[in-house]
């Protein structure tokens, strides 16, 4: 059952880590029960469930989380200097890095 707010201030929930896995877990409900539908007068079809949950781990593969890690300086600043030679960010580098060292492994 869809959550109602009760004051305008708690619209902030949603976008809370609670809120956003709340709706996470509402929308995953409707997808197997087969109650996702499109709003009225929306312009995209109704989809097939599997489709949905196809596009729900699409979404969740690209979706990032904030961490923090501990590096050795040393890598760091040879990150940063790869990264001011490409013209991109130094946390881009390492993410493209870490991405081709879980490919490597896996």
């Amino acid at each position: 059952m869809a959550r109602k707010l009760k004051a305008e201030g708690e619209e902030a929930w949603y976008a809370s880590d609670e809120g956003r896995r709340a709706t996470q877990r509402e929308f995953e409900r409707a997808l197997k029960r087969g109650a996702v539908l499109r709003s009225e007068g929306s312009a995209i079809r109704l989809t097939d469930a599997k489709v949905l949950a196809e596009l729900v781990d699409q979404a969740r593969a690209k979706a990032t989380r904030a961490i923090s890690i501990r590096l050795p300086v040393a890598d760091l600043d040879h990150a940063q200097k790869i990264a001011a030679k490409e013209g991109i960010g130094y946390q881009t580098v390492l993410k493209r890095a870490i991405r081709a060292g879980l490919r490597k492994v896996s």
